[in-house]
């Protein structure tokens, strides 16, 4: 992966006010396995590129950790913490334990959604390959997970992810996305 396009990418990411403080405050969650993910960070780069205000259409910010403690009541302690800590950021920060997903996805979906070892693996799973990306913050350096490159996050490809078998889920997702940002192009399941 291109180290200039990892480099832009935690640069435009920042220029979201909400990105900036969700990854500067997010270790004090805790976690040693964590990911700010999905629509906060590619919606921040499609916004960038329209020259619109780079906090528009984003519905949440998604901070993915992992932890073996697959109990609901760990999983809700982490919520209430991550509560109090962004309780000043008026966005939604949803923070979600990797190693429940399995527990209810095949219930949502219809499909098992596999074992889960580690955060990143959320991230390998979306139905859209372009948004699959990670951001984290360790101390003062910045370290970015993207199974599938950066470069049509930056080109505003929409590619699918066929990992699992949800092409409902990449067409519902990418169809509201095209709204939003109209110069994305979206390729078929």
């Amino acid at each position: 992966m291109s180290a200039t396009l990892e480099h832009r990418l935690v640069e435009v990411v920042q220029t979201n006010r909400w990105n900036a403080l969700i990854l500067g405050r997010a270790a004090q969650l805790g976690f040693e396995d964590w990911w700010l993910t999905a629509g906060c960070i590619a919606q921040s780069i499609w916004n960038f590129a329209c020259e619109r205000d780079v906090h528009a259409g984003i519905r949440d910010y998604d901070l993915f950790y992992y932890d073996p403690d697959t109990s609901w009541d760990a999983e809700n302690d982490a919520i209430c913490k991550a509560r109090q800590i962004f309780s000043d950021i008026p966005v939604e920060v949803q923070v979600r334990n990797q190693a429940r997903v399995p527990l209810w996805y095949e219930t949502k979906f219809g499909i098992p959604f596999g074992p889960v070892n580690q955060a990143s693996d959320g991230i390998d799973r979306f139905p859209c390959a372009t948004v699959a990306v990670g951001i984290k913050r360790v101390h003062e350096k910045f370290e970015v997970y993207s199974p599938f490159g950066l470069t049509a996050l930056f080109e505003g490809a929409l590619k699918p992810n066929r990992a699992l078998p949800i092409p409902d889920v990449y067409a519902e997702k990418t169809e509201r996305w095209q709204r939003e940002w109209p110069h994305l192009q979206r390729e078929p399941w």
